[in-house]
């Protein structure tokens, strides 16, 4: 997303607003100024402005962006959690003209728009205009970014390691590491062979680092195709290992995959409530 930001909406003055009307007070605060930076943490977005305002998001699980405009839009339509039958962003008209925004669709908490495009914020868990010293203080508290070449793997290995909580618990906590969700961490634990339960000071100093390593190749492989795909060619059919479109069913070794037989060891995979989430595992591959 902030790569989105960054190339269809940086250097541009934008007319913000709230069609909705719960960010009313928020948008005034940013509309007409000109957005000149747009960068993530994790699952937080800053957009900055160049009045030294910062518009924070985070999507949760219910959150998405819509995109729409003239050419350098195409390709971008929508960013994050899926919204119900009708609303979906109107499309721009076939032939490529562009003729500004239509009508706001569903409950638009943010609408930013420019000279040549449009994003409708729908549905976020966090929406609000903070200073720099603020977003900052929101970084501080956050753990390293696996996306972030500047995290420190080592802070990453003594944040995990430090308490008796289980490494699938940890994962999942964004004060440990951010921007690992329900699948990368089902995914990355199967690959790095980890019982989800284990006690973070039970994980080897190795295994933390090599879990560290290997969420950097799949998050970092997520935003550069657009999906999540964490299996390796050798574990899919002979189809999709030749080149072909990877299908959902080939994506993933665990994740959603309850009863279906494990590609490695053909262990039926399990699935356990963890923190609140659903958590997939192989009982055979990830044995205590």
């Amino acid at each position: 997303m902030a790569q989105q930001f960054e190339s269809v909406f940086a250097g541009k003055r934008l007319a913000v607003s709230s069609p909705q009307g719960r960010f009313q007070a928020g948008s005034e605060r940013i509309d007409g100024t000109v957005l000149t930076d747009a960068h993530a943490h994790g699952k937080q977005l800053f957009l900055e402005f160049d009045n030294d305002l910062v518009l924070r998001v985070h999507l949760g699980l219910y959150g998405a962006w819509s995109f729409g405009g003239d050419s350098s839009f195409r390709g971008a339509s929508s960013i994050g959690a899926p919204r119900r039958i009708g609303e979906q962003e109107t499309p721009d008209d076939d032939d490529g003209t562009y003729e500004g925004p239509p009508a706001p669709v569903g409950a638009v908490r943010v609408r930013l728009v420019s000279d040549t495009g449009w994003a409708d914020l729908r549905g976020p868990t966090a929406c609000e205009v903070i200073t720099q010293g603020e977003r900052a203080a929101v970084v501080a508290k956050l753990g390293p970014d696996p996306l972030n070449h500047e995290s420190d793997a080592t802070e990453f290995v003594r944040r995990i390691r430090r308490t008796r909580t289980s490494v699938g618990l940890s994962l999942m906590n964004q004060v440990v590491v951010s921007g690992v969700g329900n699948v990368y961490r089902a995914e990355a634990l199967f690959r790095r062979r980890i019982n989800p339960w284990l006690p973070g000071l039970s994980l080897g100093e190795v295994e933390a680092l090599a879990l560290w390593a290997d969420l950097e190749v799949l998050m970092a492989d997520g935003v550069r195709i657009g999906r999540i795909i964490t299996t390796a060619p050798s574990h899919r059919s002979k189809r999709v290992a030749d080149g072909g479109l990877v299908p959902v069913e080939e994506a993933h070794y665990v994740y959603k995959r309850t009863g279906l037989e494990c590609r490695i060891c053909h262990t039926s995979i399990s699935m356990s409530e963890m923190g609140a989430r659903k958590l997939y595992w192989c009982p055979r591959c990830q044995a205590a």
